[in-house]
């Protein structure tokens, strides 16, 4: 019999997660950090905090500080502002089966609901907050997959990641399994199934829904605690679910489907920003010598589109933008998020000058990776082809160790400055060997206003 999901998430213990869990938690703490640190300089970071602490004061459960903020509210308000803030920019972790992302909602939960509970004197070390964590992924991406297969909407990650949070915020408070059933069933009930596609058609600070569905968890467990139901959940528990819980406890969906982004804009541009950057190296050739660019491409994709990017929405769901950017300047990086970025004008030329073609066996194959090919159009009338491809981070080819180190140091350092950058990438690395007082130290340069 599959092991259900209240039970897995009761009994799991720092003991039983295999070394490729630990490692890709550890990978996701330092990598989510830095996202949220550059996040935190953004106007919707600055909005979702201002609105944190408008309607999310302290209550009677302990307080908890907004990442990169320092400022206490709730739990809940710190899981909202957290989430808007590592949402604001689109590097953090994801994966692809679920279309969406994980840890922009799972760290801001968790970190601020071990705050409050190390408040109230109950202090967590860094195993049992591994042994949370891997809760909160397991149970949000199977969610995931089982919403994605059984609902007709595309939804945000908000509508699953709800669910994990709530899973592991009700273990984190102690609750047993049916106190953990009715979490994931009130945060399933009460997440925000909001629609994908519009956020892509029609770019604003919406975003993935983390920003809700990282409260929705974390209220979800603060309620099945008093006593208050809302089992079943049915990407949890549903007879169409069933499939993708059978190896929980055995199978692990955070290794197999974890990504990281070497570029901080939607994954679906990835394949297509990687091989212009490989192509214009390959061929010594200078933003000068393209007359335009063509990209075929799987049909939500196209959709993306964004030849004229105004704001860092708009940005973060376009491809043509962070390819041209990419020919234009080598890099697609922080600095081409800013506006003086999206106003060059060779950046302009060229992106207006990409086409999107929606290509049915693109979209065929584009389920558990997603796929491109690029056509370089020259001035002087040459075309070059790159190979059909997929994104670099996946786990056939994973970032190493030194890339995402130098991607949180570039995204942190400048922002947070280089000794605390250094600080919290050596705890986070090794987060889950860490004492109750050293784990508590880490939060507390997570959450320091910047």
């Amino acid at each position: 019999m599959p092991l259900p999901f209240d039970q897995f998430a009761a009994d799991l213990t720092h003991e039983n997660l295999p070394t490729g869990v630990l490692e890709i938690l550890r990978r996701s703490f330092t990598d989510t950090i830095g996202v949220a640190a550059v996040g935190s300089t953004t106007p919707m970071s600055d909005i979702a905090r201002k609105g944190a602490i408008a309607l999310f004061g302290q209550g009677s459960v302990g307080g908890a500080r907004m990442l990169m903020d320092g400022r206490t509210v709730s739990p809940a308000g710190a899981a909202m502002a957290g989430g808007f803030t590592v949402d604001s920019i689109d590097a953090h972790d994801g994966t692809t089966p679920c279309k969406g992302h994980a840890g922009s909602a799972i760290f801001p939960a968790l970190i601020a609901m071990a705050q409050a509970e190390a408040s109230e004197g109950r202090a967590l070390n860094g195993q049992q907050f591994a042994t949370l964590l891997a809760v909160a992924y397991e149970v949000s991406y199977r969610a995931g997959l089982a919403q994605h297969a059984t609902c007709a909407d595309y939804h945000t990650s908000g509508a699953w990641t709800a669910v994990g949070v709530a899973a592991a915020g009700a273990k984190l408070l102690g609750g047993n399994s049916m106190q953990i059933r009715h979490a994931a069933g009130i945060g399933e009930y009460h997440g925000p199934r909001s629609q994908m596609m519009r956020c892509i058609d029609f770019p604003t600070m919406v975003r993935d829904g983390v920003g809700w569905g990282a409260p929705s968890g974390v209220t979800a467990a603060y309620l099945a605690l008093s006593g208050f139901t809302g089992a079943p959940a049915l990407t949890c528990e549903g007879d169409d679910a069933s499939s993708f819980w059978e190896d929980l406890g055995q199978g692990w969906r955070v290794v197999d489907h974890t990504h990281y982004k070497a570029y901080p804009c939607c994954r679906w541009s990835h394949p297509s920003v990687d091989a212009v950057h490989d192509m214009m190296q390959e061929h010594a050739l200078s933003h000068e010598m393209i007359e335009s660019v063509e990209i075929r491409t799987f049909h939500y994709a196209t959709r993306l589109a964004g030849h004229e990017p105004k704001t860092q929405d708009e940005f973060a769901y376009a491809i043509a933008f962070p390819v041209a950017a990419m020919i234009v300047r080598g890099q697609v990086g922080v600095d081409e998020l800013s506006e003086e970025a999206l106003l060059d004008e060779d950046i302009l030329r060229v992106s207006r000058a990409t086409k999107l073609i929606d290509d049915d066996e693109m979209t065929r194959i584009s389920t558990d990776q997603r796929w491109a090919d690029v056509t370089l159009i020259l001035k002087d009338g040459r075309k070059i082809t790159d190979r059909p491809r997929t994104p670099r981070g996946d786990a056939d080819q994973p970032l190493s160790d030194a890339e995402i180190s130098e991607k949180f140091h570039r995204l942190a350092t400048p922002v947070i400055g280089a000794n605390r950058a250094r600080q919290i990438e050596e705890l986070s690395s090794q987060f889950d060997t860490l004492n109750a007082a050293e784990l508590s130290t880490l939060f507390e340069l997570c959450t320091d206003p910047t």
